[in-house]
């Protein structure tokens, strides 16, 4: 049985079915949709995306007749037995009943947080996490809710993670004005300060309102209240990250691990020997620190959701690790990240030092193509080991570069070995020497100092 119907649950229900032809499968979504990309969520609220159909990647019914997956819509596990039942509830019917199984799969996915503040319950704040969430916000959008009667004209995003980001850009297209408000020092904490800064000025230039060291103390109808003064806001979107939804595994006894996640081993096994878990929902081994992590990213989730199904289907497959790897875009300026920053080196123990650099996304003298970026390298003290990178840059594929840093971090290489690869050349893509190369340079010779 599969308790979860997004990428977590249902690609490891088709793993499943291609390991083992012959398994019996249940999938339980709450839902109305499966299978669906929620990180086009921001690009439907923008408009680039026209139809919330369009995210969808299979409809319950193509899983049913191509993997002849059981899915049951809007039938939500409330009650696990590790004995071998799961208790259903089935929100069309007004039901609740009992399903056996002899192999349990959790793919429960996360929550937006929501911390207990004066007001968080109101009707014009919310996260945006399902289908269920796109859905209403475009109804939001079309039809003026009550507490809007004039429309929505204000937005105040709290938090300036990668969603709060995009979708504070989505709304600016859709030419509402939009306020973002962190407590930190500046916006996409998983960066370091000193380039999120680069960020923040690109969102400013942009036309949206950043306030950052800012904390937000409560909401009132029609307002944010903050330590710095109240915002107005017609709606407000919640972007302070997600937390693993787990509550079900906990009270079935599983064991929980860092951020409160589902604990797996590398074969994503849980504490109990018949009961699996992958996605958002569980935790992951940090390639470089080594450390139990949550990363709740939709690539994870996929990889661990095939790793999970292979197993349920009899056959043998482990999950290497995470590096947090992400990218993303605010208008022009392209963002990404991999590994450690200089924050989460210190506290995994790594003596670091950090070489960051300025150049062009193409050879000088194509002034007409050439794109700004910058690249930051995190290496290890003494020995010059890569620790992690980070990236802001114009152009098509600046930030895509972070690939590099990804598969020289999986290999264990070292910044000078970084600096010596044989990276591809030509005046439209590159300098001579390529930007990630020269910031491995530097880095290396900081770390040999």
């Amino acid at each position: 049985m599969v308790v979860g119907g997004d990428a977590g649950g249902m690609a490891a229900a088709a793993a499943a079915r291609r390991q083992d032809p012959d398994l019996d499968i249940v999938a339980l979504e709450r839902g109305r949709w499966t299978s669906y990309s929620a990180c086009g969520i921001p690009y439907l609220i923008g408009g680039e995306v026209h139809r919330l159909e369009d995210l969808v990647v299979r409809k319950p019914q193509d899983l049913r007749a191509s993997l002849g997956i059981d899915v049951r819509m809007r039938c939500e596990a409330v009650a696990i037995d590790l004995d071998g039942k799961v208790e259903v509830r089935n929100h069309e019917q007004g039901r609740t009943f009992q399903l056996g199984f002899d192999l349990l799969h959790l793919g429960t996915g996360a929550r937006p947080k929501r911390p207990p503040l004066p007001g968080i319950d109101l009707p014009f704040v919310g996260g945006i996490q399902t289908l269920e969430d796109a859905a209403q916000l475009l109804r939001h959008l079309s039809s003026p809710p009550a507490w809007a009667p004039a429309g929505i004209r204000r937005v105040v995003v709290v938090g300036a993670g990668y969603i709060g980001l995009e979708m504070a850009e989505a709304f600016v297209r859709r030419g509402v004005g939009v306020t973002v408000v962190t407590d930190t020092a500046e916006v996409m904490p998983s960066l370091d300060p000193d380039i999120g800064a680069h960020v923040t000025r690109a969102m400013r230039g942009l036309g949206i309102t950043v306030r950052c060291g800012s904390k937000v103390t409560g909401f009132e109808p029609g307002s944010v209240q903050t330590a710095d003064g109240d915002l107005p806001a017609d709606l407000v979107i919640l972007g302070l990250g997600v937390a693993p939804n787990a509550q079900l595994a906990e009270e079935a006894g599983l064991q929980l691990g860092a951020a409160g996640a589902i604990r797996v081993d590398r074969r994503q096994r849980t504490s109990a020997e018949s009961v699996f878990a992958a996605g958002d929902c569980c935790t992951s081994r940090h390639l470089i620190s080594g450390r139990e992590v949550h990363v709740a990213l939709g690539t994870v989730a996929n990889k661990q959701a095939r790793v999970a199904g292979a197993n349920l289907g009899g056959g043998c497959a482990t999950f290497a690790g995470v590096l947090g790897t992400a990218i993303t875009k605010v208008c022009d300026l392209e963002v990404a990240r991999t590994g450690l920053n200089e924050t989460e080196a210190e506290e995994a123990g790594f003596p670091a030092v950090a070489a960051t650099i300025e150049s062009s996304t193409t050879a000088g003298y194509l002034e007409a193509m050439a794109g700004s970026i910058r690249v930051k390298v995190v290496a290890e003290r003494g020995t010059g080991r890569l620790l992690g990178g980070q990236i802001v840059g114009r152009g098509p594929g600046a930030a895509k570069r972070i690939d590099v840093v990804v598969t020289a971090l999986t290999a264990g290489m070292s910044c000078a070995e970084v600096a010596e690869l044989d990276l591809a050349y030509a005046p439209p893509f590159s300098p001579l020497w390529d930007p990630v190369a020269i910031a491995a340079r530097k880095a290396a010779a900081l770390a040999a100092a």
